[in-house]
C-alpha cells in the first residue's frame, strides 16, 4: 500500500462555504466507506485563523495511484465544486 497525504483548498468565491456545507454529509459518507475499505487513515479540515474552514487534509493508502484517482473522480467536495486546488505527495506515517 502506497500512502498519500492529500491537501485540497476550498473555493473563495461568496458560495463556497455554502457548497461545502451542503456537500458535507456525503463527503462523510464517502470517507466512512473509505474507513471500512481500509483506505482511509485519517484527516480534517483546513482553519483560517478565524476558525472558518477553508480546506481539507487527509491521508490516505491505496495499492496503486489509479485507485487515489478513481477516488476523487467520484468524491462529492470535487464533483461539488468545494475543493479548487488539490494537492497530493506521497506520504509515509511515522511508526513510533
Amino acid at each position: 500500500m502506497q500512502q498519500y497525504l492529500i491537501h485540497a483548498y476550498d473555493y473563495t468565491d461568496a458560495q463556497a462555504l455554502d457548497r461545502r456545507m451542503s456537500a458535507r454529509p456525503f463527503h462523510f459518507e464517502a470517507v466512512k466507506k473509505l474507513k471500512e475499505s481500509g483506505n482511509f487513515i485519517m484527516g480534517g479540515a483546513i482553519l483560517n485563523d478565524e476558525g472558518q474552514m477553508i480546506g481539507s487534509n487527509l491521508v490516505v493508502q491505496f495499492a496503486h495511484r489509479e485507485e487515489l484517482d478513481a477516488y476523487l473522480a467520484i468524491e462529492p467536495y470535487v464533483l461539488q465544486k468545494v475543493w479548487e486546488k488539490i494537492e497530493i505527495r506521497l506520504y509515509r506515517v511515522a511508526n513510533v
